[in-house]
């Protein structure tokens, strides 16, 4: 039971649009022996990655990004709570280096690897854009907004544009504000699966 609802949780059809996870992602998870309801979360914070990339290029083609770095690590970010299960459900950071160790010891490449270790710590120091753009996924999958972290996400696009911050706020808030819609279904899609298997 817990294999199929995995599976579901990872690619299954569901009652949201949601895209299954790269199939990299989903053999790890399934090795790992994944919580479904981490999968899930995975699956619904990159999805939102996939909706915010795509609309971010579509209104802002002159912005350089690796897209492919943020969906992958929009889908991997939390990996590390395979270790730290309890983290699922409680407070904790263990998972951030733990989720970057275990990408590593999978033949991860570095460049990938560190968005696990720095999902949450994108006020701690200079992150690139794509960082930035894994913290905001993973924010705005459940329609929390968080100014610090929108902040330097519009003076990066402000940067690469020329346009002033405040053009570039109202941009990045009209998209968050459509993505952000569809966290009440993503929340309950999350929760529809069981912590432990």
């Amino acid at each position: 039971m817990t294999n199929a609802l995995l599976s579901r949780a990872m690619s299954g059809t569901v009652g949201l649009p949601l895209l299954p996870l790269p199939d990299r992602v989903a053999e790890l998870l399934s090795e790992r022996g994944s919580p479904p309801r981490l999968a899930a979360h995975l699956r619904a914070v990159h999805d939102v990655a996939h909706q915010l990339v795509d609309r971010l290029k579509q209104g802002h083609p002159a912005v350089v990004f690796d897209r492919e770095a943020v969906l992958f690590g929009a889908a991997t970010h939390d990996v590390g709570k395979t270790v730290h299960v309890s983290e699922l459900s409680g407070p904790g950071s263990a998972h951030e280096e733990a989720g970057r160790a275990l990408l590593l010891d999978h033949g991860v490449s570095p460049e990938l690897a560190r968005f696990a270790a720095t999902h949450a710590s994108w006020a701690e120091s200079r992150v690139g854009l794509e960082d930035l753009l894994v913290s905001l996924a993973d924010k705005i999958w459940k329609n929390k907004r968080v100014a610090g972290l929108e902040d330097l996400v519009v003076a990066h696009l402000a940067e690469a544009t020329g346009r002033p911050a405040w053009e570039e706020y109202i941009a990045l808030d009209e998209i968050l504000v459509g993505i952000g819609d569809g966290a009440d279904e993503r929340l309950a899609f999350q929760a529809s699966f069981p912590i432990h298997g």
